[in-house]
């Protein structure tokens, strides 16, 4: 498929602060495009957007909440007039056995991943069909793979993968594309927060291979912008996880007799995990929550 000139689009990211989000903003402003920012940290939000090239703009928001989503694709449209590219990128994990796990966290994770994409899509879908543009949403190998100890994140990105391909349909028509983004272990401050855990760490290095290499956050993003500018139906932040596609209908029955005896293994030693949100933009969603009492 042919590229678009990214040249004075607009971009909305969720989950802009760091990782991913914030790396795709730098990228995508240095191709030409005005950024806005959203996510729950205002001051690195503030510093993203300093650092951009182009014309920028962000702001606080919980993915989850309807109103203020709304309410930024509002000021979204006074501020620039109009959104080209939407990302919803956004999300959080929690890692440990379902039996033992934190009830918020868990739910939390399905909150922010799944339901906080469709806000956040339902919110810029009016202004993407006025500008006949793309929404990119991001899902992971955890939406092609299951694993044990990942219950709520291959849930929400399994939904998020089939809510995608279930939107593609409803709007194309209006001229609008849908896309999914996968990515693999990135490195990313998620993915560094759940190898703090010991077993989280040894569990993901004992994966075959490719699956159990971090892999660097750079590549995998210029794949993505790739992604944008091709509007790709299916973005692949590393080379490999094409193939996986082929495959995902077997995987299942294998992990869940390999997982068996890997739980089996690492059994004695789960007890006294953690089981809250991982890495620093957990923790900045847990501390928004605490403050602003959502």
């Amino acid at each position: 498929m042919s590229r678009v000139s990214l040249d004075g689009q607009v971009a909305v990211v969720t989950g802009a602060a760091r990782g991913v989000g914030e790396l795709l903003a730098r990228k995508l402003s240095a191709r030409g495009v005005k950024v806005a920012l959203v996510g729950l940290e205002p001051d690195a939000l503030k510093q993203v957007s300093e650092r951009l090239h182009t014309d920028s703009a962000h702001w606080y928001a919980d993915v989850t909440d309807h109103e203020a989503m709304a309410r930024v694709a509002r000021e979204v449209k006074e501020r620039f007039g109009k959104a080209d590219i939407v990302v919803a990128n956004a999300g959080v994990a929690t890692g440990g056995p379902l039996v033992d796990s934190d009830p918020e966290a868990w739910r939390r994770v399905i909150e922010v991943n799944l339901v906080g994409s469709a806000v956040t899509a339902r919110a810029f879908l009016p202004l993407l069909m006025e500008s006949r543009g793309y929404l990119l949403q991001i899902a992971s190998l955890a939406a092609i793979t299951p694993a044990p100890m990942m219950t709520a994140y291959c849930a929400s990105k399994a939904g998020v993968e089939a809510y995608a391909h279930s939107l593609r349909a409803e709007v194309g028509y209006r001229g609008v594309r849908v896309g999914v983004g996968y990515l693999s272990w990135t490195d990313t401050d998620m993915v560094r927060g759940a190898d703090q855990d010991a077993v989280l760490r040894e569990l993901r290095q004992r994966l075959p291979w490719p699956c159990n290499k971090t892999y660097p956050l750079g590549p995998a993003v210029d794949r993505i912008v790739a992604g944008i500018e091709r509007r790709s139906s299916h973005v692949y932040g590393q080379w490999w996880l094409r193939g996986m596609q082929s495959v995902r209908g077997y995987l299942p029955a294998l992990i869940g007799t390999a997982g068996q005896r890997e739980m089996k293994r690492f059994g004695p030693r789960l007890d006294g995990m953690r089981n809250g949100l991982v890495g620093a933009g957990g923790a900045a969603d847990e501390e928004s929550r605490a403050t602003h009492g959502s």
